[in-house]
């Protein structure tokens, strides 16, 4: 494959999960205030909205376990089309009932971007060395969408009107993305070259990994939730989207980031220093107040969040001959049960407190422990697993 036509399948790959989980997914975070401004949601309806995204999501990712690289551009295709559906839907004047099982399907479409976007790119077109690109587009989307809904809130559009505005431009992606999704597969001739080029065996087993990844999905969770709502009074006259688009504007370049650090440092080290850092992040709004650390958390965890996704998934994909269903779909469905738990422990824990420090707390230690089990057992011979660089 030349480099031109890589090129442009990692792009391709990119718009679908911009679309799928920048919009599809994570916009709700940067409308929830307004949303609640505009009185169409309460804070219980959210946390609903929130969780009902997360079970759909995870949901799509246990419906995908048997997924074929064959099948992921029509995986990809209903990803874009069910995201537009579901942007367009939340803009209609209804009971939260119709939010709550919009934003379920909207978490079914997310990971039917995720992991079809990941199977059409790292296996279909035989493209792992572009898992970076691939990746990026979700902070990409975070960005675009949290300027989108400023700009609209700046032209005193409400709530509904800038959902109808991310459908808008969620169509000009889709389009830009639909006729990528139609090249020929490359598995064939690509499984030798891979087979001769890619890296050991990743020194992390499949049983691992997942526990890592639901860990890391429980821990950035409730920042990735709840960012805006939680820095409204801490920012000044800096508005709290500005912080979330900061979100996207870190994850973005993060993944390239991350995976030349994967490649230098090893899966374990590179993991193990991703989510170590991203723990800091997640706790910083809980050890210190005002804007720098309303800041500094947006750029931790959107610096390090897709960082675990760009080492995590290729990793997967490495020890997926190791297990009888599909790695990734169940990569997606760990990280799916980890972030379903997380905003249901930040309710119960905002019942019982004033504030989210509590939340954040225990957010930070599920990613402290995360970074722990990146270590090799104890005892281990230190021959054992593969060498930095390689694993």
């Amino acid at each position: 494959m030349s480099t031109a036509t890589a090129l442009r399948a990692g792009l391709c790959a990119a718009l679908v999960l911009a679309l799928g989980m920048g919009f599809g997914r994570f916009a709700f975070t940067g409308l929830y205030p307004q949303m609640l401004g505009d009185g169409l949601l309460d804070l219980s309806s959210g946390a609903l909205a929130a969780s009902a995204n997360y079970a759909g999501y995870l949901l799509g990712a246990l419906l995908l376990a048997r997924a074929q690289a064959h099948q992921a551009a029509h995986l990809c295709r209903l990803a874009l089309l069910g995201t537009l559906l579901g942007l367009a839907a939340m803009a209609l004047p209804a009971p939260a009932w119709l939010a709550i099982a919009v934003r379920f399907g909207a978490g079914l479409c997310s990971a039917l971007a995720m992991v079809g976007a990941s199977l059409w790119l790292l296996q279909a077109q035989a493209q792992p060395q572009g898992a970076s690109l691939l990746f990026s587009g979700v902070g990409a989307g975070i960005l675009l969408s949290a300027e989108l809904i400023a700009a609209g809130q700046r032209a005193a559009l409400g709530s509904a009107a800038n959902w109808l505005l991310l459908a808008g431009v969620g169509a000009l992606l889709t389009a830009l993305a639909w006729p990528a999704l139609k090249a020929a597969p490359a598995q064939a001739s690509a499984d030798r070259h891979s087979s001769a080029s890619a890296p050991a065996p990743s020194a992390l087993g499949p049983s691992r990994l997942l526990l890592i990844y639901a860990l890391a999905g429980f821990g950035y969770i409730v920042t990735a939730t709840y960012l805006p709502l939680l820095l409204r009074d801490a920012l000044g006259t800096l508005d709290p989207l500005q912080a979330w688009a900061l979100f996207g504007l870190g994850a973005a370049p993060s993944c390239f980031l991350w995976q030349r650090l994967q490649r230098r440092l090893g899966t374990r080290r590179a993991l193990a220093a991703n989510l170590a850092l991203q723990a800091l992040g997640v706790v910083l709004p809980a050890l210190a107040s005002g804007p720098l650390a309303g800041l500094g958390s947006a750029v931790l965890v959107g610096g390090t969040f897709m960082g675990s996704v760009t080492i995590a998934m290729p990793a997967a994909r490495q020890v997926a001959a190791q297990v009888r269903f599909n790695m990734l779909a169940a990569m997606t469905a760990a990280y799916g049960i980890g972030q379903i738990a997380g905003p249901l422990l930040c309710g119960l824990l905002l019942q019982r407190s004033a504030g989210f420090a509590p939340a954040l707390l225990v957010a930070g230690a599920a990613l402290l422990l995360a970074a722990l089990s990146c270590q090799r057992r104890l005892g281990a011979p230190s021959g054992a697993g593969v060498r930095a660089g390689h694993g």
